[in-house]
């Protein structure tokens, strides 16, 4: 009699796949994301406007050497703050839509190893400054790291005037690129500085705005509750924008530029307000996203004019 067919049924074994190896170039992208490149270009062109406007004959002229170590000082501790900011708010970053895919806040980059690469940049930059610039422009980027990591990033989860507060470290650079020229600070370099000062709130006023649920969500008191919100709103935006008019035109007043910059920099600040006086009437993304735009155009703008027709 023929046997009846077995059924054999062998156990499925989970074979372990080997982890995909990582692409160099991934990693440098992320390590490169971490210094917040984009804040960076910002703070590069207003630090080399100072030492621009700052070079004179009496001074030694322009030096471009001594402006190339400037700039790479500058920007290896800007790239620290920001990675070290990334570092202390990782965990915020991560309930966030806007900035949950930060390397940081996604864990692609391990937080010990962004630690070390934040201490490592901000130290390389407050040294190499100290040695290859002066000693000011070091004390400088030292004062701007410690106060914007350790005043202006845990007032974000405290009070609406974190604003203020890191506006003043925000207006350094120019102060840097002033004193790398002459090794000093000049009343012309504080003009610039305020020029800055105030170019910060409708520009962060607008971000606040178009992300305030995702700051809610991450418990960021970047803007008051209720009612109170809508005047911090108008008066940081619209009131800034237009005290920032009169202030960029000083350097004509004081005869550190000519007409073309004064007629230029009109312009630019009018254009400015009307956006931010779009965005305090309306309060809607769109004004808040136009408004944004325009800073980005405004800051540049007026301080390549400022270079252009220095005298």
């Amino acid at each position: 009699m023929a046997s009846e067919p077995q059924i054999v049924v062998l156990g499925r074994t989970e074979v372990a796949q080997p982890a995909r190896p990582i692409p160099l170039s991934a990693t440098i992208s992320d390590y490169w994301a971490l210094t917040k490149p984009e804040v960076n270009f910002l703070i590069l062109v207003t630090t080399f406007a100072g030492f621009y406007l700052a070079s004179k004959p009496g001074f030694g002229g322009f030096r471009i050497w001594l402006a190339v170590h400037t700039l790479l000082g500058t920007l290896l501790v800007a790239g620290g703050t920001g990675t070290l900011n990334q570092f202390i708010e990782r965990a915020f970053d991560a309930q966030m839509r806007r900035t949950s895919r930060r390397p940081l806040a996604s864990g692609r980059i391990e937080s010990s190893h962004a630690l070390w690469f934040g201490i490592s940049l901000s130290l390389a930059g407050t040294v190499y400054l100290a040695l290859a610039v002066n000693l000011l422009t070091s004390l400088l980027a030292v004062i701007t790291l410690v106060s914007y990591l350790f005043l202006y990033t845990p007032l974000k989860r405290k009070t609406p005037l974190c604003t203020l507060i890191g506006a003043f470290p925000g207006a350094v650079p120019p102060l840097i690129g002033w004193a790398a020229a002459r090794g000093r600070l000049d009343p012309e370099a504080w003009v610039l500085y305020a020029m800055v000062f105030l170019w910060q709130f409708p520009h962060f006023m607008a971000i606040a705005w178009m992300y305030r649920e995702d700051y809610a969500r991450a418990a960021y008191l970047v803007l008051p509750m209720d009612e109170p919100r809508e005047r911090y709103v108008v008066w940081q935006s619209l009131g800034v924008s237009l005290a920032l008019i009169p202030m960029s035109l000083i350097p004509t007043f004081i005869g550190e530029s000519g007409l073309v910059y004064s007629v230029g920099a009109l312009i630019f600040g009018l254009i400015y307000f009307n956006y931010s006086a779009r965005f305090a009437v309306h309060r809607s993304n769109v004004a808040a996203r136009n408004l944004l735009g325009a800073s980005f155009v405004y800051l540049p703008a007026v301080f390549v004019l400022l270079m252009l027709s220095k005298k």
